[in-house]
């Protein structure tokens, strides 16, 4: 296992470059294989999901070149019938994504549960919804499930929760099935709406990108398309915090804007200085303040994955903040760690923590439990005096591309060990 060696209590600044985002292109990946056509999909963020994934496709018989650049070229003329691993999907809960168009092309697949990060449960039942409902059957077992129909039939769904990953699977479904589906209560983040588009430039015909109800006419021919990853917001939350404790000055770039409404007016109210220019956000630091209470929501409210670091920033604001994130009952498990550095904060529940700030950071030695809670262990690190080292890294390389490279380049103290 590798692990990050970091020595903290250093001024940072200067410019940091936002990958694509990671929820948007294992989507992205997963349409390709409604077309015979190629695709082509740049700004592919570097990150061990994408190879997760391409793995499992290429077991289904896609071809895919430019794995680790920033450009993926994916042609799924020959897809077969098999198998999905639980080893491989194990490794990622975005493997799920990859039920219906494998379905709209041979008509069955056969896969491991889908894995990911230890978070808390995260059931199938939303996906199992959709699929019946658009004419699936399903044969789950205790290690794999199995689903197969001959064609997805279009019509209404209201989905029993606003799950990202449902409604993808959903929209991917009805892009090809014959008629008119309707999905309400459908998820409307930024990485649903990318995915949406992509399919529009292969043919799809959705209205309603962007809400919260979608129309989908579905045609049964898609065709190839080039599409570019959006930047991710995630990473863009994850720097202006990191900023926030510990830079000077630092320019993200490039953003979205109408993606960061909720995290800026957070950032905000903790008192962190910023402004938007163009396609960058400049963070030049602040008086932190406790803010009385953080709580994660679906689009747009606050989001999950930035709980994490939001947990570390409060840390560093004078006064008591409650954060809540009702949606997974593991993510505050981490804190823990903070614990030992110094931090204090107060368990209420396993939904819920009351941080008192600020306080003195001091380097240790952690372990990683998953992809945000370990960016936020960066974040503290860095943050903390004195060296740091954090095992289980490759579980951060999950979802942020080059990040000792980049973060060495804003003059942080950090390496990579075996």
């Amino acid at each position: 296992m590798a692990k990050l060696l970091v020595e903290g209590n250093k001024k940072l600044s200067g410019r940091i470059h936002v990958a694509g985002n990671k929820n948007s292109v294992l989507p992205l990946m997963a349409a390709c294989i409604l077309t015979r056509e190629t695709c082509v999909i740049e700004n592919v963020p570097a990150i061990s999901d994408v190879s997760t994934m391409a793995k499992l496709m290429e077991i289904c018989g896609a071809k895919i070149e430019g794995l680790n650049t920033p450009t993926l070229t994916i042609n799924c003329r020959d897809i077969k019938k098999a198998t999905l691993p639980a080893e491989l999907t194990q490794k990622l809960r975005a493997s799920v994504l990859l039920v219906a168009p494998i379905i709209a092309r041979v008509g069955e697949v056969t896969m491991g549960y889908p894995g990911g990060d230890v978070i808390g449960r995260r059931p199938l039942d939303a996906h199992f919804q959709v699929l019946k409902a658009m004419g699936a059957k399903i044969k789950a077992a205790n290690e794999s499930f199995k689903v197969s129909a001959q064609n997805f039939t279009p019509g209404q769904i209201f989905l029993m929760e606003s799950s990202v990953t449902a409604t993808e699977n959903a929209i991917m479904a009805a892009s090809i099935a014959d008629g008119e589906t309707i999905i309400k209560r459908a998820a409307s983040e930024p990485h649903v709406v990318d995915l949406c588009n992509f399919l529009v430039k292969m043919g799809a015909k959705i209205e309603g990108i962007g809400t919260n109800i979608l129309k989908i006419k579905g045609t049964q021919t898609l065709l190839a398309a080039v599409h570019a990853v959006r930047p991710d917001h995630i990473e863009v939350g994850t720097f202006a915090i990191l900023a926030a404790i510990t830079c000077e000055k630092l320019e993200i770039s490039p953003v979205v804007k109408e993606d960061l409404d909720m995290i800026l007016l957070t950032l905000a109210k903790f008192g962190v200085n910023f402004s938007l220019e163009e396609n960058k956000l400049i963070v030049t630091g602040g008086k932190l303040q406790a803010v009385e209470k953080v709580v994660t929501d679906v689009w747009p409210g606050f989001p999950t994955d930035l709980m994490a670091p939001m947990i570390v920033l409060a840390t560093q604001a004078n006064g008591v903040t409650i954060l809540h994130d009702w949606m997974y009952e593991s993510r505050m498990f981490f804190v823990d760690k903070l614990l030992s550095m110094g931090a204090k904060v107060e368990i209420a529940d396993p939904h819920r923590v009351f941080v008192y700030g600020p306080t003195e950071l001091h380097g240790r030695k952690l372990d990683t439990p998953d992809i945000r809670a370990g960016i936020a262990l960066v974040i503290a690190a860095l943050a903390a005096e004195g060296k740091s080292e954090i095992d289980k890294s490759e579980l951060i390389e999950r979802g942020y591309e080059n990040l000792v490279e980049r973060l060495s380049a804003i003059g942080a103290k950090i390496k990579k060990s075996s």
